[in-house]
């Protein structure tokens, strides 16, 4: 997709503060720190846009951006460990549920998993309530280019066992290498074009 322009519209915390429901709608969720907003900025060739930190739990809201003034890209707090007080880390979970129950513009899920790292019970649990309410979704495995070529390949093996899915399914990405920018495009492409 060319990019042509991009703009933040808002943050939000509850429904009532949602950008009206006038585009189709892609959500990105992870575990805090797993990189989505590196993700998105990839994606929307910016670099600064989302903002991005070394600290978990940098996005506390939910973050509505406009692409091309005909698609909207929503951040979803990070779940799991973040430096934050419990109190606003409890508040996530729901924050999260209500959007993902609530939006019916919502066409496409991107769930971002560290390819260090093995899925938990949030991501089983995420991947769950997709395939149950029948939301697409693809998964993308971030920080890929931490990891030799070798290794890259036995942890994509091993997350796509414990998913129980085939490792074409999942998407390597680097934000420092573009790898796998391409790949979501065109499978978000496929998703979106098959909403209408």
């Amino acid at each position: 997709m060319i990019i042509k322009n991009v703009e933040f519209i808002k943050s939000a915390t509850k429904p009532a503060e949602y950008t009206e429901p006038m585009f189709l709608e892609v959500a990105f969720a992870g575990r805090s720190n797993v990189g989505k907003s590196s993700l998105i900025n990839t994606l929307i060739n910016r670099k600064g846009l989302v903002k991005t930190s070394s600290k978990p739990g940098c996005t506390q809201l939910i973050n509505f951006f406009l692409v091309n003034g005909n698609l909207s890209f929503v951040d979803l707090p990070g779940y799991g460990y973040a430096k934050v007080s419990k109190k606003v880390r409890a508040q996530w979970g729901p924050m999260i549920e209500r959007y993902l129950t609530v939006r019916e513009t919502l066409r496409a899920m991107v769930l971002l998993i560290d390819m260090r790292r093995e899925p938990k019970k949030e991501e089983m649990d995420l991947i769950g309530w997709f395939t149950a309410h029948a939301v697409p979704h693809l998964i993308v495995l971030t920080k890929a280019d931490k990891l030799s070529k070798t290794k890259q390949q036995s942890n994509i093996s091993a997350i796509a066992r414990c998913l129980g899915r085939g490792q074409e399914t999942l998407i390597p990405f680097s934000s420092k290498t573009r790898l796998g920018r391409d790949r979501v495009w065109q499978e978000l492409d496929a998703i979106l074009n098959n909403s209408f």
